[in-house]
């Protein structure tokens, strides 16, 4: 079983533990719907459109309502500390999130409960609290951007806002950040670093970089990193190992881009809508 666990920029909306749909530009649980924008809902429609096409089943979200003053989160970490250690979750993806080292470490503490420990991917707030917490390399794979690459590789910084700014968030230097990380164990196993060229990488080196197509208006869409963490969670869910699904994700997220004719009007949705074509053009052949 494959499980994701986020939030939605809502501090209404209530903790939900369940198999997600996907209806036109929504998720649903149950008689809950969230509208398909950017963030974990975003990651969501993408993975759910991804195992369709694969066959799979629909993920098992864990999400709750937070607008970033944690409250929410807290309550999913205690959840998940105490309903992890019986489950059978094969695939675990984690994404935006409230970075809390005390509950965090409880968290990791429960899945080393778990009666067969799961591929552990990691995007946002799950990044951030495992190097805090010095568990970075206990996660199979970490999809930052290079921003996210830059507080990574700081290995002095307790917090994102305090990266060095001699560590420059600059696409052109992700190959040096990528050492500077794994230098001072603070990558998983994996990275796949998104930007204008998409890195896959490992302690050895850089494996692949994907740059094309390279669709320029694609750039202040929001919600494109997410779906990126979508896809290759739901390949990695679906059997793949961590480097083919890395850059088969990659290659699947900028086509979709392209299929999607992209403008300034754009909407996220709008490249969701073509993962499947995209899957096509890359899975089958």
């Amino acid at each position: 079983m494959f499980g994701i666990v986020g939030t939605v920029a809502d501090n209404e909306f209530p903790m939900i533990y369940d198999e997600v749909v996907l209806e036109g530009e929504q998720i649903v649980f149950g008689d809950k719907r969230v509208a398909v924008n950017r963030g974990t809902p975003a990651m969501i429609a993408a993975a759910v459109k991804t195992l369709e096409y694969m066959g799979e089943p629909n993920p098992f979200c864990y999400l709750v309502g937070d607008i970033g003053d944690g409250e929410g989160s807290k309550h999913l970490y205690r959840y998940l500390i105490d309903h992890f250690p019986g489950s059978s979750l094969k695939t675990l993806a984690f994404h935006y999130f409230q970075p809390i080292v005390s509950l965090f470490k409880r968290v990791v503490a429960a899945i080393e409960e778990m009666p067969t420990r799961p591929t552990l991917i990691a995007d946002a707030g799950i990044m951030y609290v495992a190097k805090m917490g010095g568990d970075a390399s206990f996660f199979d794979l970490f999809t930052p951007d290079a921003g996210e690459l830059a507080y990574l590789a700081d290995e002095e910084a307790p917090h994102p806002f305090y990266t060095r700014g001699f560590i420059l968030q600059d696409e052109n230097l992700v190959p040096d950040l990528i050492k500077r990380a794994y230098q001072h164990n603070n990558a998983s196993s994996y990275l796949l670093v998104k930007g204008e060229k998409d890195y896959i990488a490992n302690r050895e080196g850089i494996i692949e970089v994907i740059d094309s197509p390279d669709i320029e208006t694609l750039e202040p869409i929001g919600g494109t990193g997410d779906t990126l963490t979508g896809v290759v969670s739901a390949l990695i869910a679906s059997g793949m190992d961590i480097e083919t699904a890395s850059a088969k994700a990659a290659k699947v997220n900028r086509l979709a881009g392209s299929y999607a004719n992209p403008t300034p009007a754009t909407q996220v949705y709008d490249i969701i809508k073509q993962i499947p074509r995209a899957l096509e053009e890359v899975l089958g052949d």
